[in-house]
C-alpha cells in the first residue's frame, strides 16, 4: 500500500505527517521512533494500510533545527506538552480521514512511550500498543510522566516487550504491568525471549524474526479486535 506525506500547521510550524490508507475504516496514530519517520515507521504505515486501516505518523522533529544532533539528541530535546499538542492536531486530523468512532494509536521506542502517554490523554480510543517503550517511568519536561497518568488510560492495552531490553527492563515492565493491575486497566503484556530493544526493527542488527512475526500478528490482531 503506498503511502505520502502531507503537511500539518501545528502553531506556526509546518509537522510532515506519513498517511497510509487502507480500507477498513479505523484510523491508527504511529508514534514514530527516536530515527524519526524514516523507512521503518514508513513501513509499518504501510503493514497497517495493508491489514485494512489508515495509519499517520506524525513527524515530531519539526520543531528542531537537525544540526548536527544526533537521532537521541534530538529525542531529548522534545516534550510531552509539545508532544501532545502535535498528537491533539494529528488525532483529529486522522479523524477526518477514517471512522472517528474507531481510533487506535501504536508506538515503537519512545513511540511506545508516547503511545502509553496518548492513551491517558485522549479519550475515546479503542486500544493503544506499546512496542519496547522505555521511559515510561520518566516525564520530558515539567508534567507527569506518563506511568503517572495510568490511571487516565481509558482504553485496552496490548504491550509487547524483549527481555534482554534495558529500557524498558523487566523491573521496569513488572511495575508498569503492576500499575495497570492496581488502577483496573485492561491489559495484555507478551515477552521474548532472546529480544532485546527493537525487535521488530529490520533495519537494525537487533531484529529477531520470530519474536517480530508474533508481535506483529498480536498487533493486528488486537487492533482488528478492538476496532
Amino acid at each position: 500500500m503506498a503511502g505520502r506525506f502531507e503537511t500539518l500547521e501545528v502553531d506556526g510550524s509546518s509537522m510532515p505527517v506519513y498517511l497510509a490508507e487502507g480500507p477498513g475504516g479505523a484510523g491508527v496514530l504511529v508514534c514514530m521512533h527516536a530515527p524519526g519517520v524514516d523507512a521503518f515507521i514508513q513501513d509499518i504505515c504501510h503493514r497497517l494500510a495493508d491489514a485494512g486501516f489508515t495509519a499517520a505518523a506524525p513527524d515530531l522533529y519539526h520543531r528542531q533545527d537537525a544540526g548536527d544532533l544526533n537521532p537521541l539528541e534530538r529525542m531529548g530535546l522534545l516534550r510531552d506538552t509539545e508532544v501532545l499538542r502535535d498528537y491533539e492536531v494529528a488525532g483529529d486530523w486522522l479523524v477526518g480521514r477514517s471512522d472517528p468512532a474507531r481510533q487506535c494509536v501504536i508506538g515503537f521506542c519512545m513511540g511506545g512511550r508516547l503511545s502509553y502517554l496518548w492513551a491517558a490523554h485522549r479519550n475515546g480510543l479503542r486500544g493503544a500498543v506499546v512496542f519496547y517503550g522505555g521511559n515510561i517511568l520518566v516525564p520530558w519536561g515539567d508534567g507527569p510522566a506518563p506511568f503517572d497518568r495510568t490511571a487516565e488510560i481509558d482504553c485496552p492495552l496490548l504491550g509487547l516487550f524483549g527481555n534482554d531490553d534495558e529500557n524498558p527492563s523487566r523491573a521496569d515492565v513488572d511495575r508498569i504491568a503492576a500499575e495497570l493491575d492496581r488502577t483496573g486497566k485492561p491489559h495484555e503484556f507478551h515477552r521474548y525471549d532472546g529480544a532485546g530493544h527493537a525487535f521488530l526493527n529490520f533495519m537494525r542488527p537487533s531484529l529477531r524474526e520470530e519474536a517480530a512475526a508474533d508481535a506483529w500478528g498480536r498487533c493486528v490482531e488486537f487492533l482488528r479486535a478492538h476496532t
